[in-house]
């Protein structure tokens, strides 16, 4: 699995788009997300526990990737709950159903490898190997070498409650060819959200909380904000 993984990452550094990516949400690969997901964490709308799922794994496993040949696989309605912020104010969380936690969590890994080569070394949130502290370290090392003679701090409002759905795919589309790959990331935005027993259509957004949001909201990051300040902002100001 792990080779398949650097397959990918050496496919994405060779060739515009990438084909045949759903090939890689297999038996083994799901398993693994299984493995790796935390006992006695929160449930989804399914209120199916890791514990629960594992009882008959392989079974469970055969019925979800037969259900995903077919095109009859549909992720759930994400849960919503609400975490304190350190302002006062609640942020959001979505918490998927288990199924849809471990497909999520392989295609995650798959779009990982896809981007992780083609990211801005000036991006640091929710990448691999990447922290707060190394962004701040890196700011610390830009103002004391560099002439600074201003920072900007900004923050962009409900950034996951709003990714437009419609650009998302077609950044996307821009570096995966794979149709069914795609076609499964688009149910998952369709998804809907669920709260206080009520169904919400998302027909914006990603929810945070879900394993898939962090590398979609980079990828939309990397189009809207990465490459135009560095191929308009940075050009700009040198010319």
């Amino acid at each position: 699995m792990e080779n398949a993984r650097k397959d990918i990452t050496e496919l994405s550094t060779k060739h515009k788009k990438l084909q045949t990516l759903i090939n890689h949400v297999n038996k083994g690969t799901l398993i693994a997300e299984h493995e790796r997901q935390e006992s006695k964490k929160a449930s989804g709308v399914d209120q199916v526990t890791k514990e629960e799922y594992g009882e008959k794994l392989e079974e469970n496993i055969e019925n979800l990737l037969n259900r995903m040949k077919t095109f009859s696989y549909k992720p759930q309605a994400v849960r919503r709950t609400y975490i304190p912020k350190a302002n006062g104010q609640l942020r959001p969380l979505g918490i998927p159903a288990y199924e849809d936690k471990l497909v999520q969590g392989v295609m995650a890994n798959i779009l990982n490898k896809i981007y992780e080569p083609k990211f801005l070394k000036n991006m640091y949130g929710f990448r691999p190997n990447r922290n707060c502290h190394m962004a701040i370290h890196e700011i610390n090392q830009r103002i004391m070498i560099n002439k600074v003679n201003y920072i900007l701090d900004a923050d962009i409002k409900g950034f996951f409650d709003n990714i437009d759905h419609e650009w998302l795919m077609k950044f996307l589309e821009n570096d995966i060819e794979d149709k069914n790959f795609l076609r499964y990331i688009v149910r998952f935005l369709k998804s809907g959200i669920m709260e206080d027993m009520k169904r919400y259509e998302s027909d914006k957004g990603t929810p945070q909380g879900g394993l898939i949001s962090p590398i979609l909201a980079n990828v939309y990051m990397h189009y809207v904000l990465g490459l135009w300040f560095e191929k308009k902002v940075k050009l700009a100001k040198t010319s």
